[in-house]
């Protein structure tokens, strides 16, 4: 009986020895939400500078921006790295959500792209332009139209301005609202389109043959720097200062300026 004992003891001790070591490894992995570019492409180079101080990054892919959101919210996920402190601020007002940032990292300025009018001065009346048709990012789209003369917005309309703040409209352009991740592949069917830096660079677009890109200013880089988003409360974190860390190191800065070629600013 007492071997039967001294056994069952023995065993329960590796089992408790076990489940400590992998709760452990668990603590060790860092889960990540990201679009594919350039986010995710990014997020690959830190993974060995992470390594050295003994995390695993674990990098998920999303093609929308609400489920990276939802995903740190319930804590499914540790950090997300896929948009910009406005929409986030945005997002956190609209469903109640608590994420803050643990650091800002880039800047992707918005680019006009021609889709089947080559040029501004051969846009017709009654033209067609695609905006995203989320808050923050409309808002900014519309903001790149009157930056180009193309529309006037209404005074006090601020950094999310929407079709209605349009007080003056020329050639009488049709703005047609849609899914950020759906701007480059419908441009084929309006004239122009206004796509987010990371769905064009996917989409294979190069910021240099933009018709027109946003303004690069002190004002635009800080309201709309792409952000390590967290749960609040978790931004300090050994792990999350390490992801930040890594994020902001030379080998990062390096691999964004010679991948992107100005679509992507680092911000550190």
């Amino acid at each position: 009986m007492k071997k039967r004992l001294f056994a069952l003891g023995l065993v329960l001790v590796l089992v408790l020895g076990l489940s400590a070591c992998a709760g452990k490894t668990d603590s060790k992995t860092i889960k990540v939400g990201a679009t594919p570019a350039p986010h995710a492409e990014i997020l690959e180079v830190t993974k060995d500078l992470l390594a050295e101080k003994g995390y695993t990054l674990e990098v998920v892919e999303f093609d929308d921006y609400i489920m990276p959101n939802t995903a740190v919210e319930d804590g499914e996920l540790d950090a997300n790295y896929f948009q910009h402190i406005t929409y986030m601020n945005t997002f956190n007002t609209d469903n109640g959500t608590h994420l803050v940032s643990a650091g800002a990292i880039h800047y992707e300025p918005f680019g006009l792209y021609a889709g089947k009018t080559a040029s501004l001065d051969a846009l017709a009346d009654g033209a067609q332009i695609s905006i995203p048709n989320d808050a923050t990012n409309g808002g900014r789209a519309l903001l790149l139209l009157q930056e180009q003369g193309l529309i006037t917005l209404a005074e006090d309309s601020g950094l999310e301005p929407t079709v209605q703040d349009i007080v003056d409209n020329p050639k009488n352009l049709q703005i047609e609202e849609l899914e950020a991740r759906l701007l480059p592949t419908t441009l084929q069917d309006v004239d122009m389109a206004v796509i987010n830096g990371n769905y064009a660079i996917d989409a294979g677009l190069k910021i240099a043959d933009a018709l027109a890109v946003e303004s690069n200013d002190g004002a635009a880089a800080e309201a709309y720097a792409n952000v390590v988003a967290v749960k609040e409360g978790n931004e300090d974190s050994e792990a999350i200062q390490a992801l930040v860390e890594a994020l902001e190191s030379e080998e990062v800065r390096a691999f964004i300026e010679e991948t992107y070629q100005g679509a992507v600013m680092p911000l550190f």
